[in-house]
């Protein structure tokens, strides 16, 4: 394999950046991580520091570059994928943000949503941008940045503010400025973008009250985004992939065909249904979004957000105290014969997709005196089953027919009970890749798409293949049991009864 074929990924994600270098078959040769703080001024309020971003990205490019025996030089290109949704503003000449940027799990803008929700502009929402009125998207957490700081909306009409997801802040920090863009799937989770002409729409624009003189330019998922020639120590390099982290993660997983599911475990769980040239209306209150544009084109999907997956377990290590790391959580699962009827109900930031409860708040239901950390655990590890079933389901009602398998990825699921688990609950076989980071995978390929490396999406999907398959073996009655005790939990914390 030539060393000219290497892909430097950057995978910007909402608790640490990482940076992976992978070789053009999808081997992974270096990878950098870093955590970054997180900040929560008050309830429900989620921020993140821009510079914290930035030198997080710069410092792991560097040093998973630094970490290859023969150098950057046969690194032929970026790709960016990103936590989506997270919403800054900068101002265009200093390159200084007006503010932390609000992350995707912020629900701040709850009330502003629930008012245009009233006022009757969720069907004008959704048919242009194929998204509900929830404040987990980017409009009104831009609309709140230039209605609270100072001078800012007069600023942004006059064309002296620039608006980005994470992955537009990347880009203009990486070239210095000299580019501000977005691509195609980054556009379709702001609630400004018209998904079915490819266009920042005028009329949500309007109705979030959001200048276009803010707003970036949209491009293909594979495409030019410049030259980055800052943060990376001296290195100047291409970037030419681009895409939000949950469709990165489908173009890693090879779901190139209609009726292909993903689903991605971090710090939330997202499952994607490629729904092809069509943009599919969920009949069950999931969003239909740009899955990837590549030359002019766009496949869409079908998609099912769950705000907190993997952050459960982080919450058991860093505020509850009963585990140490991650890993303890599949020792203590599997040391019990059932749930002894415990369920956690993740919902610190409210409940997603197919619930969309931003006021919804978390619970632990069915402790006894003889409840310990591992009914705990467990319960937390369940919890992203039960949603997963959740979304799955809808999908298939949505699609029409029961997908036949499901594609996992993310950090979680290294869990080897996770995903016998999920098979479980879920009813149908789960499949994990032999390349885990399909996140990253799936930026790099796209860079590899735009650079020359690949020719066309067969040559990617050749290089995907499974290191686990996961059958299910539940009873079907026990399966019922622990489903019906799931959806009594969620049903209590949706009518406030903890």
């Amino acid at each position: 394999m030539s060393a000219a074929g290497r892909l430097l990924a950057i995978d910007q994600g909402t608790t640490s950046t990482r940076a992976i270098v992978f070789d053009a078959s999808g081997n992974i040769l270096a990878i950098e991580q870093r955590e970054f703080q997180q900040y929560f001024p008050a309830d429900g309020w989620v921020e993140h520091e821009p510079d914290d971003i930035w030198e997080s990205t710069a410092e792991v490019c560097r040093k998973v570059l630094e970490a290859l025996p023969d150098g950057a030089g046969g690194v032929a290109g970026i790709g960016i994928t990103n936590q989506r949704e997270t919403t800054l503003i900068w101002d265009r000449s200093t390159g200084e943000p007006i503010h932390r940027a609000i992350v995707w799990q912020d629900r701040r803008t709850a009330a502003a949503c629930r008012k245009l929700r009233d006022a009757g502009h969720e069907r004008t929402v959704r048919e242009r941008s194929g998204l509900l009125l929830d404040p987990y998207f980017s409009a009104t957490k831009a609309a709140w940045l230039l209605d609270h700081v100072e001078d800012a909306r007069n600023r942004a009409e006059n064309g002296e503010l620039a608006f980005g997801t994470v992955d537009t802040w990347l880009i203009w920090k990486l070239t210095g400025g000299k580019v501000h863009a977005t691509d195609a799937t980054n556009a379709s989770r702001t609630m400004l973008f018209n998904i079915h002409e490819q266009r920042w729409d005028p009329e949500l624009l309007k109705l979030f009250r959001i200048p276009e003189a803010l707003l970036p330019e949209v491009r293909d998922s594979a495409s030019d985004y410049g030259t980055a020639t800052e943060g990376l120590g001296g290195v100047e390099l291409p970037i030419a992939g681009v895409a939000g982290d949950q469709q990165a993660a489908l173009v890693g997983q090879a779901c190139f065909q209609p009726g292909m599911v993903k689903s991605t475990y971090g710090t939330g769980c997202f499952a994607l249904m490629n729904t092809g040239e069509q943009a599919v209306a969920s009949r069950n209150r999931l969003l239909t979004t740009v899955g990837y544009r590549l030359n002019g084109r766009t496949t869409y999907a079908i998609e099912g957000s769950i705000f907190v997956a993997g952050a459960a377990v982080q919450w058991l290590r860093d505020k509850l105290g009963i585990i140490r790391t991650a890993a303890e959580t599949e020792g203590l699962a599997r040391g019990l014969e059932s749930n002894r009827g415990v369920y956690l109900v993740p919902a610190f930031t409210g409940l997603g997709a197919p619930y969309w409860d931003p006021d919804a708040r978390g619970a632990l239901l069915g402790l006894t005196r003889d409840s310990g950390r591992a009914e705990i655990a467990r319960a937390a590890l369940e919890a992203v089953c039960y949603q997963t079933r959740d979304l799955f389901n809808a999908m298939a009602d949505d699609a029409d027919f029961r997908p036949e398998t499901l594609r996992v990825d993310g950090g979680m699921v290294v869990n080897g009970w996770l995903l016998q688990a999920l098979a479980d609950i879920v009813d149908v076989p789960v499949e994990r890749p032999s390349v885990v980071e399909t996140t990253a995978l799936g930026a790099a390929w796209l860079a590899g798409l735009q650079l020359g490396l690949y020719s066309e999406l067969s040559q990617v999907a050749e290089a995907w293949n499974s290191d686990r398959r996961c059958l299910p073996q539940m009873d079907p009655a026990d399966r019922d049991r622990a489903i019906q005790g799931w959806e009594r939990a969620v049903a209590r914390i949706s009518s406030g009864e903890q």
